[in-house]
């Protein structure tokens, strides 16, 4: 019994590690086009940029994923997004505006200072950003970035909400639902153990990214 339920569960742990590397996958780059567009001089952008991300910080995930899947046929009559796309969508825009907001604050803290210690060097703006502020923002922004994506492990439970198969959705649909309760506790070992590695890398990546402290 004990195993046939871990192979089950397994299945749906499955769901929940694609939901989480797609959205990592789309949502770290999207965050940084995020990030430039509410910093720039121009409002044009800045400002319907800084709107879109004071919404999606603003509303529950799970309303943003209701909304992907249920506006488009209730607003115009289309035939919305499949479930699994919907769960990617949803997910991807919400964490990449949470990022952009990290984003933005590991830019800001560097000192105006190293742009132009860069061009008295000779540098290119390329190679500026590239060299001497990339690697800045990136240790400053590496603890709440883990805690962010960490989080994302935790809210992938959000995708049975429309009944994406992640794990428990899993345990609900297939063992709750027949009066056996403990596999939606064990569903607890997988993101224990899940959260537990990422939690060792973020922790050897602070390490390696202390050689960059000023």
């Amino acid at each position: 019994m004990w195993w046939n339920v871990t192979v089950t569960l397994l299945e749906g742990f499955g769901m929940t590690c694609l939901i989480f590397f797609l959205t990592l996958i789309i949502a770290l780059p999207l965050g940084l086009i995020i990030a430039f567009g509410s910093t720039s001089k121009f409002k044009a952008i800045s400002y319907p940029v800084k709107i879109l991300v004071w919404i999606v910080r603003g509303t529950p995930l799970m309303l943003q994923i209701l909304i992907f899947f249920y506006a488009p046929g209730l607003l115009f009559g289309w035939h919305g997004l499949e479930r699994f796309t919907t769960i990617i969508v949803a997910f991807s825009i919400n964490y990449a505006c949470y990022f952009s907001e990290i984003y933005r604050s590991g830019f800001q803290s560097v000192p105006r200072g190293q742009y132009e210690a860069g061009q008295v060097l000779g540098m290119t703006r390329r190679q500026i950003f590239f060299k001497v502020i990339m690697m800045q923002v990136v240790r400053r922004i590496l603890p709440p970035m883990g805690n962010e994506i960490i989080t994302l492990v935790k809210d992938t439970s959000l995708a049975r909400i429309i009944t994406v198969q992640e794990i428990l959705q899993v345990a609900f649909s297939r063992y709750v639902s027949k009066g056996i309760i403990w596999p939606l506790f064990y569903t607890g070992v997988f993101y224990l153990l899940f959260i537990g590695i990422l939690t060792l890398l973020f922790h050897y990546l602070e390490k390696r990214m202390s050689y960059y402290r000023i």
